[in-house]
């Protein structure tokens, strides 16, 4: 398809090209890219590797001003998570070309952003695993423009970018600014949400500046899904076959008869600051610095808990039920989140130079709130004559990350008779990064914990540090006119896994100002993040219990585990970019990613199983004194006990086409038409699933053999969508601009289990066809510095596809009737409207 596009161009365009002059691509693509390249003044246009620009301008048009949503409705190579379980469900993220958002490097002018301490523990989902760059504290307002390259660049930048490099450029006016305020909320009429945001510049004496932003947000819960199957039929009737204690309580709740809330968005409010500023301390050097604060407050709703789930008995010998309508935990957490860079530029001798520090840190209190610890108040209930009130809400414990690093890039051309100077570019950088696990209170894991999510015991608690050493050298190099040609190598050691070697070659040619080819061959790196090395846990749910295994562990160990090794990745990708016409431009690029020892989260791996006929459900006796062995108690496992355990479990092939079409058009009176398409073609293939250690294997009639059950198998190839386009128009007349953009998703699919195990009982799998999904934005100038949106995020309600029942009860396993596939790529709220005031000062 590549090959025979490319030559079906590349005649007609070489004919134009004899009498045209040269072109720009319209708007932001004819911008000064900083990303990709060591080369001073390379324009997007004239780029060797795939890159992306967003403008801020572009920021306007799109309904939900977090930043993930702002990527995900412009850019068809990313995906944005619908939706996560547990405390997934409080940090969302998003992925590049099919990839774990661990692949993708984020920076914040040009410096590597440091990661959440809220490591997605979620199996079976595509984003389970990451432990990325929080992009919700990057407040919008600040942001002058994004470079996306969508290339590896290990080589260039280390660890993480083998999807891609997102580089986010803060803006650096030393004057005037805007006032935004957005408000919103679901067609269904939950989900309300606010944003208010502002932005200024101010001069700092008469050679620097510095630019100030300041953000406020705010979502309120969703609920989607009908009644709770454990207590309702189909219809939403009260099961005649249940405790009548609880058949009252669920006609008690006041979410009655859809009790169980767990399926919807978290609620949420987030406050950022950011700081751009730099001041010019003599003609040839300049200091700078940036820098963002943030703390976010969220909680999410998770499985409602029947009346009799806690009861009691009195000194007196009475049962007593502290809780007559059940009750809905949530789990909740205060997030901080700091970063601050501070370095100096400058030139000497034709030598450019940039020394720098940044440090930074998210930290994340966790908590159980609107629960209880059935054991320990049961204990504490037998010692009175009178029902004693409940502690109700519990201090999980905090996690940690940080990051410091200290940066120095050197790069200067030389003139040496080629048809261009040569760049060379060297540096290397010093990284310090640390994990943390802080105990929570006594009563949130005693005895299994509080009701949905135990906090972190002793044995969970500790911190963990690596540090890490790069080097890199770049060349760029013209040898002969229209050719360009960029070689970079890295070497980097980590104390935890030794040493690493990365290279990359791209080329570019143009055959004339019209078209050009361009390619890549690079190799790559991710190494595991501190999070899913040493991350603990345990998940109590209604009738399982589930442990997080750290990886680098002793437990791990004796289970036959191996310690995280880092991702290693071959990347090629070939293209073209031309102009057939003025004010068009068309970029093509075709890639391969090939991974090899892929970080992926295991199936849950069973060491008891309800449904298991043999042993009397004992699936692996050794995961079950693991769990002992941890304080895990297993006494509400009344379906199934395990544990998931982050490891080096597959290889992986990523094949796709990246294509782009720009094209301006002038109607005269009638207003002016920007046009543009996205296209993404994406396929990952499984091309080795390694074995489950022989410690807890069990192939004897369970078939428990593989890291990856069919859940887990789909989710890494199949659960995003393999084709995403993006059509979008943005017409302008006079004060007044529309913006229209259409999303056709490709089809998706994931393989759910009937019973939850993914082994012993077969799968169904679940499939969404291709959609389209419609964004409207209506803007209105007043007066020059005051403008008006009214808009909406899929216009016409595209609903999510709803899970279907077997035998009375949804086919995945799920406690709620009519849920949303959680998977479906344009989420599972449907419609959003909202309306933005802007004023520009």
């Amino acid at each position: 398809m590549f090959t025979t596009t490319a030559l079906a161009m590349a005649l007609p365009v070489a004919a134009h090209a004899a009498d045209a002059t040269p072109v720009t691509a319209p708007d932001v693509a004819s911008d000064i890219i900083v990303t990709g390249t060591r080369t001073t003044g390379t324009k997007a246009a004239d780029s060797a590797a795939p890159i992306q620009l967003l403008s801020s301008s572009s920021f306007q048009n799109v309904g939900q001003q977090d930043l993930t949503q702002i990527l995900a409705q412009s850019l068809p190579s990313l995906n944005f998570q619908a939706f996560g379980g547990d405390t997934a469900n409080l940090t969302l993220t998003a992925a590049l070309r099919g990839l774990s958002p661990n692949d993708t490097l984020v920076l914040i002018n040009g410096k590597r952003r440091h990661f959440t301490a809220n490591l997605a523990v979620l199996g079976g989902s595509p984003y389970s695993g990451s432990a990325a760059t929080d992009l919700s504290f990057v407040p919008t307002a600040s942001i002058s423009r994004i470079e996306v390259l969508q290339d590896g660049a290990a080589a260039q930048y280390g660890s993480d970018a083998i999807a891609g490099v997102v580089n986010i450029i803060l803006k650096s006016s030393d004057h005037g600014g805007s006032l935004s305020t957005t408000g919103g909320q679901y067609y269904q009429g939950d989900g309300k949400t606010s944003q208010t945001s502002i932005n200024a510049g101010f001069k700092l004496g008469d050679r620097g500046f510095i630019n100030l932003t300041g953000e406020y947000k705010y979502h309120d819960f969703t609920q989607r899904g009908t009644c709770d199957r454990r207590y309702y039929t189909p219809t939403c009737q009260v099961r005649s076959d249940i405790n009548p204690i609880d058949a009252a309580g669920v006609i008690q709740n006041k979410f009655a008869p859809n009790v169980n809330n767990i399926l919807g968005d978290a609620q949420y409010s987030l406050f950022n600051l950011a700081f751009n500023a730099g001041y010019e301390l003599t003609d040839g050097v300049q200091a700078y610095a940036f820098g963002s604060y943030g703390n976010r407050h969220a909680s999410a709703y998770e499985n409602y808990r029947r009346a009799t789930r806690v009861s009691g008995v009195t000194s007196t010998g009475e049962t007593v039920y502290p809780f007559p309508a059940g009750f809905n935990p949530r789990e909740m957490l205060r997030e901080e989140d700091f970063s601050l860079t501070a370095g100096l530029k400058g030139a000497i001798k034709g030598w450019n130079w940039d020394l720098s520090g940044t440090y930074g840190r998210d930290s994340v209190a966790l908590y159980t709130v609107d629960s209880v610890n059935p054991d320990m108040w049961a204990q504490i209930q037998a010692q009175n004559s009178t029902l004693v009130t409940p502690q109700r809400n519990f201090y999980d414990g905090t996690i940690s990350n940080s990051e410091w690093s200290v940066d120095l890039d050197v790069n200067k051309d030389f003139e040496v008779g080629l048809s261009k100077p040569i760049t060379f570019a060297f540096g290397g950088q010093y990284r310090k990064d640390a994990y943390g696990i802080g105990s929570g209170e006594f009563g949130s894991y005693y005895s299994g914990g509080a009701q949905s999510y135990p906090g972190f015991s002793p044995s969970d608690a500790g911190v963990n540090v690596r540090r890490a050493e790069a080097a890199y050298v770049d060349f760029a190099i013209d040898p002969i006119k229209n050719l360009h040609l960029d070689l970079a190598g890295r070497y980097e050691h980590y104390s935890d896994f030794g040493s690493v070697y990365t290279g990359k070659v791209t080329a570019r040619y143009d055959f004339s100002p019209a078209f050009a080819l361009r390619g890549t061959v690079s190799n790559g790196f991710r190494a595991p993040t501190l999070a899913e090395e040493f991350y603990s846990s345990v998940n109590v749910g209604p009738g399982f219990v589930a442990g997080q295994f750290p990886p680098n562990s002793s437990a791990a160990s004796a289970l036959g585990f191996s310690k995280l090794q880092p991702e290693k990745s071959t990347n090629f990708s070939v293209g073209f970019v031309a102009h057939p016409a003025p004010k068009l431009q068309i970029t093509l690029d075709a890639y391969e990613i090939r991974l090899r020892k892929r970080i992926v989260p295991s199936a849950t791996i069973f060491g008891y199983d309800s449904s298991y006929t043999h042993n009397n459900g004992v699936v692996s006796q050794a995961v079950l004194d693991a769990l002992h062995a941890r304080g895990i108690s297993t006494v509400d496992a009344t379906s199934y006990a395990g544990i998931n355990i982050f490891t080096n479990g597959a290889d992986t092939r990523t094949r796709g086409i990246e294509a782009t079409v720009d094209y301006a058009s002038d109607f005269g009176s009638a207003g002016k038409v920007n046009w543009s398409i996205g296209f993404n073609y994406n396929q990952t293939k499984l091309q080795r699933i390694y074995p489950l250690p022989a410690q807890v294997t069990n192939t004897l009639d369970y078939s428990q053999s593989q890291l990856l059950d069919l859940n887990a198998q789909t989710g890494l190839t199949t659960a995003t969508p393999r084709v995403k386009t993006i059509f979008n128009a943005l017409w302008t007349m006079g004060r007044l601009s529309v913006n229209f953009r259409e999303t056709i998703y490709g089809s998706t699919s994931q393989a759910v289990s009937y019973s939850g195990s993914g082994y012993g009982d077969g799968a169904t799998v679940l499939r969404i066809g291709t959609a389209g999904i419609t964004d409207l934005d209506i803007g209105y100038k007043v007066t020059k510095s005051v403008r008006f949106d009214i808009g909406a995020n899929n216009l016409f309600d595209k609903k999510a596809p709803t899970v279907p029942n077997y035998n009375g009860r949804p086919t995945n396993g799920s406690n709620v009737y009519d849920a949303p596939y959680t998977f479906t790529p344009w989420g599972i709220n449907g419609g959003y409207y909202y309306a933005r005031a802007t004023f520009n000062f």
